[in-house]
């Protein structure tokens, strides 16, 4: 009797513990689900990549850094460097390489209006695709492109879609780059709201934060209302190189 009254309080402990693992699970799947539809930054790091990218600027500071990839929404280029102008704040546009080709005039009306200009790889391919040298080739035919165009030396590489390995950072590293991600992204490609692209790019702002944003015709009209608050809240609008420092 004492044997099978030890079973089955053995057994309904385990099953406790089952339910309590499974809640568990649920509420971590509820919790990252509700970050990223927020537009928060989880930083969940593969054990194969480590902490060697860079995630966000100096926490201590009052920088916050617009960091701007573009491939495309060559129309959007323009009035946005007119409302950087008119706020008189700083941006970084991290450049694909096959569109920089193509736009050496608005890459160099990019750098007149003193922002800065970083690598964003030359066809938009994952990194953690590519053998070595692909990696290599991506990165440096990019840079060669926007060097004979505009004399720039860039140090800063955006990884196409977020996605890495370590050997990307050690290519980029051997390139003389720092491979930068993002603290916050308003995913103003997939969501064409400016309200939404707003909240995701000021909730819970911090010096140091990355934002990151596209040209996008909801962006455009989201972006002055976005320097306006950080502005308005003390925080100074800069580039990526001035956010780290």
């Amino acid at each position: 009797m004492k044997i099978l009254y030890m079973n089955i309080k053995s057994f309904k402990s385990k099953r406790l513990r089952g339910i309590i693992t499974n809640l568990v699970i649920v509420a971590v799947l509820i919790t990252v689900f509700a970050f990223s539809y927020a537009g928060g930054t989880l930083r969940v790091f593969n054990s194969e990549v480590g902490t060697q990218a860079i995630y966000q600027g100096n926490v201590e500071g009052k920088n916050v850094a617009l960091m701007i990839n573009v491939y495309w929404g060559d129309e959007f280029i323009q009035p946005l460097l007119d409302v950087i102008e008119d706020k008189q704040v700083k941006c970084t546009f991290f450049i694909g390489g096959v569109w920089a080709a193509v736009n050496e005039d608005l890459i160099k009306e990019i750098i007149e209006k003193n922002c800065e200009i970083g690598n964003h790889g030359y066809l938009h391919k994952s990194q953690d695709k590519l053998s070595e040298q692909e990696s290599h080739n991506e990165i440096n035919k990019t840079h060669q492109i926007i060097k004979s165009t505009t004399g720039i030396e860039m140090k800063l590489f955006a990884p196409p879609s977020g996605a890495y390995t370590n050997k990307t950072v050690e290519i980029a590293k051997d390139l003389g780059y720092k491979t930068i991600m993002w603290t916050r992204d308003t995913i103003d490609w997939r969501d064409q709201d400016e309200n939404l692209i707003y909240t995701r790019a000021i909730k819970n702002v911090q010096g140091g934060d990355l934002i990151l944003m596209h040209p996008t015709g909801a962006t455009l009209k989201a972006f002055p209302r976005i320097i306006d608050y950080l502005k308005k809240n003390n925080f100074n609008v800069t580039t990526v190189s001035e956010a780290l420092s």
